[in-house]
């Protein structure tokens, strides 16, 4: 979908999707930082309008911002003032609206005031990164709400072709062809094994997804995605259950390691 405009300079780009759950149990998931935690990235809210907000999306990379609507359980509403560099403030607006058979429908805006175009690649880049993560929420809410998440993001940058990058992560990983509903053993860092629930690939992203079961319950989410003439990589992992934490101070820095002989600095 493409960026809209309006006559005052804003422009925003807006996703939605259906989850399955009651408002409550979305609402827990998307506006709190540990429901963010679970299926998104390192996460801190406040509860309230005028809380602080704080993403970690790993070592040194983050982005705050503060809470501006807060109608539980149906509507939240955050800025980011600092989000990319000198880019001007960005505003996130996430519905949950009830449907029937169990599901609700949540919409999620992104807009930005402001009449240049010079920042529409990034938020382009919002609209092509969600799906993977919105997948790993109805993952979550459908096996694992409620449970006790934590969960870590490992990154690197590749100057190269984008299908060159794809194709070394998914070997060395050992998920070359892998297929819906397949079972497979990841090799690489550490052995982690589960159902293959989703793969993706078009000229801006590819991602694979697995609903893992060995050594415990999780999600295990390996990506590519293009950004200008360089590749984004990246391995998100998500552990659930009381020894959660535990897991990821284990898995971590393996994953750290691995990322930096796979795709070493420029």
């Amino acid at each position: 979908m493409p960026i809209k405009k309006d006559g005052t300079g804003k422009r925003w780009v807006e996703m939605e999707f259906l989850a399955p759950g009651t408002p409550e149990q979305i609402w827990q998931a998307v506006a709190t930082g540990p429901g963010n935690t679970a299926w998104f990235t390192r996460t801190q809210i406040e509860e309230r309008v005028g809380g602080k907000l704080r993403f970690a999306f790993g070592e040194d990379m983050f982005s705050s911002g503060e809470v501006t609507t807060w109608e539980p359980p149906h509507r939240f509403g955050y800025v980011e003032k600092e989000w990319n560099g000198d880019a001007p403030p960005i505003a996130t607006e996430i519905t949950i609206t009830s449907r029937s058979g169990g599901e609700c429908l949540v919409r999620m805006v992104h807009s930005l005031f402001s009449s240049s175009d010079e920042w529409d690649d990034q938020m382009e880049g919002f609209e092509s990164g969600w799906p993977g993560f919105f997948a790993v929420l109805r993952i979550y809410l459908q096996h694992f709400g409620g449970q006790k998440g934590a969960s870590f993001q490992v990154m690197a940058k590749a100057e190269h072709d984008h299908l060159a990058v794809w194709m070394r992560l998914v070997d060395r990983l050992g998920l070359a062809g892998a297929n819906v509903g397949e079972l497979r053993a990841l090799a690489g860092p550490e052995p982690l094994s589960g159902a293959v629930e989703q793969v993706h690939q078009d000229g801006k992203v590819r991602f694979v997804l697995l609903r893992l079961d060995q050594p415990g319950p999780g999600v295990g989410f390996v990506s590519t995605c293009r950004m200008g003439e360089a590749v984004n990589v990246s391995a998100s992992l998500f552990f659930y259950g009381d020894d959660a934490e535990t897991r990821v101070a284990a898995s971590e820095p393996r994953w750290r390691d691995w990322f930096a002989q796979t795709f070493p600095a420029a």
